[in-house]
């Protein structure tokens, strides 16, 4: 459950901080248009959370955690969310379900 958590969480901040940096941008320029105010905010949403993953992303391969912590904190949690591991199941015959029961009917 923590993992779902974590993960709206760093889907969330950076949906917010594009709508605040939106929010930053308009004042003072005039925008009539909802769809572009929409894609101006998905757009600086997207550049926000493409940043600090890659910070991220650095701060993994750098000696020390603590660029990976503060990119981390800036997309709402410190840490990326760790999935528990399954075993792969095997594949489906689909021709053993689609036959069916010549008997049913």
């Amino acid at each position: 459950m923590s993992g779902l958590f974590v993960s709206v969480m760093r889907t969330g901040v950076p949906l917010v901080a594009g709508w605040l940096l939106t929010l930053a941008v308009s004042a003072g320029v005039e925008i009539n248009s909802a769809t572009v105010t929409g894609l101006v905010t998905a757009a600086l949403a997207l550049a926000y959370y493409l940043v600090f993953r890659l910070l991220e992303v650095l701060g993994e391969r750098a000696p020390g955690t603590f660029l990976q912590n503060l990119a981390g904190l800036f997309l709402g949690w410190a840490r990326p969310p760790a999935y528990p591991k399954f075993e792969q199941l095997e594949p489906v015959d689909g021709a053993r379900y689609l036959g069916g029961d010549s008997t049913s009917g």
